[in-house]
């Protein structure tokens, strides 16, 4: 089989993987993309929904968001449920008119693959990356079930066990870095509901935390606090929606819930890499910072990492450019840091301290009441709270593409799409 090469090897097609990929090719780069899933299995897989504003606009800046924009809902409201009381936090007039758009992860992966094959590109579905090592000038070498593939570059979106951090040289463990393990873990569920989600709700209950996201018109997505460790077979259908009733203080004027379509367990951690980048292997998203759910920041976290990853590559690739490049680790550990801030205050607000006794529970529903109208109130720490939560601001401008698009040269080497009958990635044999 001849030896297949590329500039840039993306492994894992998450968002992040699909728009760094959409980036790159657009731009003249070289790049191949290996997903561990399927097709249908990335298709279907239910995660995320809640889209920032500054993720969105950099979507559409790419011709990527029709679809997102077109069928997804804006919000600019979330309340905050405590002690019998309702708080409206209007975000989306606290920001300045910075809103979220609500559209299911599932469904934007699903327009993401559609628009880079649509533009002439191919995914390896199926065919996990198995290991990455370097060869002896330092550049990264991809062994799957296929073969071998060399590239100049690999950049690991594939999550908080990827196979590129793991290859980062070093001691075991490559990228670790420092995490926190909470002391309570989130029952997920995905249910049918009989209305509209009309905003986020957050209950802060005696009990523990409760949560109400909106997915799609019949759909929505639940949260309920458990101790750490808690395992899901105590939790049958009756008592998860007479929980999430209870602490939702869910009424008349609410969705009903109705079947309950996916249960899971969170275990609920933050972590942040030491490193994002090690020689010419380089992290984004979750392979380089996990991040709790609260407040929505993990995909819109990833796709920032590689909004700033793709026009440095580009730069080093094309116009043999590695300053920008050079300070990528830095930025965006910066970034991680201040995402981690900001999801670790919202848990802070939304739950009360471990193994607080009952009689003092009143005192601390009460404290996190008062914060909660802090937000709500025009003001320095509601606009804070507000253009944070929003996602406001601007991600890096996507790399013009050259000028003449480049020809294929001769030799080049294709890798055979795991689904069968497609081409999977374009390389040149060197």
């Amino acid at each position: 089989m001849t030896a297949r090469t590329t500039d840039v090897a993306v492994v894992g097609a998450g968002p992040a993987g699909l728009v760094l990929a959409h980036v790159l090719r657009r731009a003249g780069v070289r790049v191949t993309v290996h997903e561990r899933l399927s097709r249908a299995e990335l298709e279907r897989t239910a995660r995320a929904g809640v889209l920032e504003h500054r993720v969105v606009e950099y979507l559409r800046a790419l011709g990527l968001a029709d679809r997102l924009t077109a069928e997804g809902e804006r919000h600019g409201e979330c309340e905050v449920v405590c002690l019998g009381e309702k708080v409206l936090v209007d975000y989306g007039a606290l920001s300045g008119g910075v809103r979220h758009w609500v559209y299911p992860q599932q469904l934007l992966v699903r327009d993401l693959i559609a628009a880079y094959e649509k533009d002439g590109g191919a995914i390896a579905f199926g065919q996990p990356v198995e290991s990455v090592a370097l060869d002896g000038d330092g550049r990264p070498v991809l062994r799957t079930a296929d073969g071998e593939l060399r590239a100049d570059w690999a950049v690991g979106c594939d999550g908080a066990r990827s196979t590129v951090a793991a290859a980062f040289p070093g001691a075991p463990g490559g990228a670790d870095g420092p995490a926190r393990r909470y002391p309570y873990d989130w029952l997920t569920v995905l249910a049918r509901i009989s209305r509209p989600v009309g905003q986020i709700r957050y209950a802060v209950h005696a009990d523990g935390f409760a949560g109400m996201m909106p997915r799609t018109a019949d759909v929505g997505r639940f949260y309920l606090e458990v101790p750490a460790g808690e395992e899901l077979s105590g939790w049958d259908g009756p008592r998860v929606r007479a929980e999430l009733e209870r602490r939702l203080a869910l009424d008349a004027g609410d969705p009903a819930i109705g079947a309950l379509l996916e249960t899971g367990m969170l275990r609920m951690r933050g972590r942040v890499a030491h490193r994002m980048r090690a020689g010419r292997l380089l992290l984004a998203g979750d392979a380089a910072h996990t991040v709790t759910p609260s407040g929505a920041k993990g995909l819109n976290s990833a796709v920032a990492d590689v909004a700033d990853l793709a026009g440095a590559l580009v730069a080093a690739v094309r116009d043999g450019d590695g300053r920008a490049l050079d300070g990528y680790q830095e930025r965006r550990l910066e970034a991680a840091w201040e995402t981690q801030e900001f999801s670790d205050q919202l848990l802070e607000l939304l739950h009360l301290p471990a193994g607080l006794p009952p009689e003092q529970r009143e005192f601390a529903l009460r404290l996190r009441l008062r914060r909660a109208h802090r937000i709500a109130r025009p003001g320095p720490a509601a606009e804070a709270f507000a253009r944070a939560y929003a996602g406001a601001g601007e991600l890096p401008a996507a790399p013009a593409g050259p000028a003449v698009p480049p020809a294929r040269p001769a030799g080049d080497a294709v890798w055979p799409s795991a689904q069968g009958g497609g081409v999977a990635s374009r390389t040149t044999g060197r």
